[in-house]
């Protein structure tokens, strides 16, 4: 399954909203952190329910999505559906 089309793209946001991490359908990703809009921005790749991130700054980093639900981090995000910021 191509990126562009992966259930998993989209708007994922801890529950408290501070951090917004948004998966592109481009294959790039746009992370808000507070008040600091794209905080931390690069490429990442969907393997089944594991993803993998390279942040521009040569930063790595990966995540599982569990029953709809992306750990990262120590973070849980859950799906923003109306995929606004």
């Amino acid at each position: 399954m191509s990126v562009e089309s992966h259930p998993y793209v989209g708007m994922w946001v801890t529950a408290d909203g501070y951090v917004r991490h948004e998966l592109l359908p481009d294959g790039r990703y746009d992370e808000a952190r507070g008040d600091r809009e794209s905080a931390y921005r690069g490429r990442y790749e969907i393997s089944g329910d594991r993803i993998q991130y390279w942040d521009d700054t040569g930063f790595t980093a990966d995540g599982v999505f569990v029953d709809g639900v992306l750990h990262h981090a120590g973070m849980i995000l859950h799906r923003r559906e109306d995929g606004g910021r």
